[in-house]
């Protein structure tokens, strides 16, 4: 059986994407939000080094933390040019706490926020909403055209939404109102490294 070569498949998947969208226009922030996400990789101003290091940074402290605590604590590592953000919950300050030594202990990693509140875990519906709101901001940055979205890293927990990157001081308060005026976000926290 001959199969279309998948060049061949591109452009009748993007007319079907398109078509969709309008009956899925809840997904249509999620889908713009997938682009701005993978072409982040090609544009984004660390050095490919710098982005294999964050990848490293993240894997090693999240899978300490998996195999410390399991379910126990729900803390999300985020590494940006080595600059980790601590998000998510705790039931203790201890495991927060811990959370953050073991984040400054790891390879390459140059400073840590810890943004873990002391409280049960959430769930998966708060969760899923959290993604969402991400996705929505992401959209929104596209949208606005004031900066390019594949430099500012958007994380969300609980309606709390946290800005990394490296930017402009123009572009770190354009992100930030953009954001700030997204539905479902409670709070913008910004963590740029701000240039010139």
């Amino acid at each position: 059986m001959n199969r279309p070569p998948l060049a061949k498949l591109a452009p009748a998947l993007l007319i079907l994407a398109a078509l969709a969208l309008p009956v899925l226009s809840g997904c249509a922030a999620v889908v713009v939000g997938a682009v701005a996400g993978g072409a982040l990789v090609a544009t984004d101003r660390r050095s490919t080094g710098a982005q294999v290091d964050d990848t490293t940074i993240e894997t090693k402290v999240a899978s300490t933390l998996n195999s410390r605590y399991g379910d126990r604590a729900h803390i999300a590592t985020t590494s940006y040019n080595g600059v980790v953000l601590l998000s998510g919950e705790s039931p203790d300050s201890a495991i927060a706490e811990d959370a953050v030594a073991i984040a400054r202990s790891t390879d390459r990693v140059r400073s840590v926020h810890n943004e873990v509140a002391i409280m049960p875990p959430t769930d998966l519906s708060t969760r899923t909403n959290d993604s969402y709101t991400t996705s929505k901001v992401k959209a929104r940055f596209v949208e606005a055209n004031k900066f390019s979205a594949t430099h500012v890293k958007v994380v969300t927990e609980r309606g709390i939404v946290y800005l990394m990157g490296i930017v402009s001081r123009d572009e770190a308060n354009a992100a930030a109102e953009v954001a700030a005026t997204t539905s479902g976000v409670t709070r913008v926290v910004r963590l740029f490294e701000i240039t010139g």
